[in-house]
């Protein structure tokens, strides 16, 4: 099969396409060929070297997080799929590898397609949505009536996030530029602010919880508009201790995450709110509950571009610009 792998860590490092095996299943995989699979910036860290430390990857190896597909061949132990159901993931780590023809995952990692997505829609979803649904339902034990800020909300978690908090029935507020305003209106965002003419925090205050998706310094930023006893939840680092016990790291990443993290934690608890990181995780079935909202019209994928498989080099480079309007799809069969 074709596959697109990371033969060397590096930023100007390109992914190459080659030739390789497929898959071996396992007693409790589902193979399945991948028609659409999406861009996401955790891609372009890991292919960096950013996540060394936490996700060992040896290269070479297959990139991408996200897929939508056919199943072609189930394990021995299989009940959930057959031959010819129509899927959608996101693969667990240590066994990613959607930029490529086939991949064999563990059935628990994996859920039905949505039946009214098509297979580009259907693989912008996986990543953002358990990342949202993780944060906000997981983390944050959103309630209906708090108040959430969801920073960048034109890409592609907070696109996903806006419309997850309004049918938890909280306020959304969101920053984005002057050319998505009316995108992030039209998801439900309540209150909208133009990051390049106003700064957040001094606009809002008292809000219960807030998605961090930028960098240190808007993290510290955010820590101002809490209330007290408020939640901030961090998809952009730093990885907190807690993260260390979920991933059984050793006691030396251990102690490097204490460090990575000391400062913020100092100030989240000097302020009297709460923060935590977040790694996302395969979850296929929160991807069946987020299949649910989907079906039913509560969520509706929001995709900037689709670019051809042999094209996936430049759908990285046009992630990596910053400026995409929710998801940037592969179409890989």
């Amino acid at each position: 099969m074709e596959a697109f792998i990371v033969n060397h860590y590096g930023k100007k490092e390109e992914l190459r396409l080659t030739d390789i095996a497929e898959p071996v299943v396992k007693g409790n995989d589902v193979l399945v060929q991948i028609h659409s699979a999406s861009v996401n910036q955790l891609d372009s860290k890991i292919r960096n070297g950013e996540f060394k430390l936490i996700l060992p990857y040896k290269p070479p190896f297959i990139l991408g997080h996200d897929l939508a597909g056919v199943v072609t061949k189930v394990g021995s132990n299989i009940s959930k799929f057959k031959v010819g159901d129509e899927v959608y993931a996101r693969p667990a780590d240590h066994r990613i590898g959607t930029f490529a023809e086939f991949i064999s995952m563990n059935e628990k990692d994996v859920a039905m397609k949505p039946k009214n997505l098509s297979m580009e829609e259907a693989a912008s979803i996986p990543l953002v949505g358990l990342t949202a649904w993780q944060a906000l339902i997981e983390k944050a034990n959103l309630k209906k009536g708090q108040k959430v800020f969801i920073q960048a909300g034109s890409g592609g978690v907070g696109t996903f996030a806006i419309q997850l908090v309004k049918h938890l029935g909280a306020t959304v507020a969101t920053t984005t530029s002057t050319t998505n305003i009316d995108l992030v209106k039209s998801l439900g965002a309540d209150i909208i602010i133009d990051y390049k003419k106003e700064d957040f925090e001094t606009i809002l205050k008292d809000y219960d919880v807030v998605l961090n998706s930028q960098d240190t310094k808007t993290l510290e930023k955010s820590l101002q508009i809490l209330k007290t006893g408020g939640k901030i939840i961090s998809i952009s680092g730093p990885p907190d201790p807690d993260f260390g016990k979920e991933i059984n790291a050793n006691w030396f990443l251990k102690t490097v995450l204490k460090f990575l993290s000391a400062n913020i934690r100092k100030k989240a608890k000097r302020l009297g709110v709460n923060f935590s990181f977040l790694f996302m995780r395969a979850q296929g079935e929160q991807l069946s509950e987020i299949t649910k909202l989907i079906e039913s019209g509560v969520i509706k994928p929001v995709i900037d571009k689709v670019f051809p498989f042999e094209q996936t080099n430049e759908a990285m480079s046009y992630i990596e610009t910053g400026r995409a309007k929710g998801k940037v799809v592969v179409k890989v069969n």
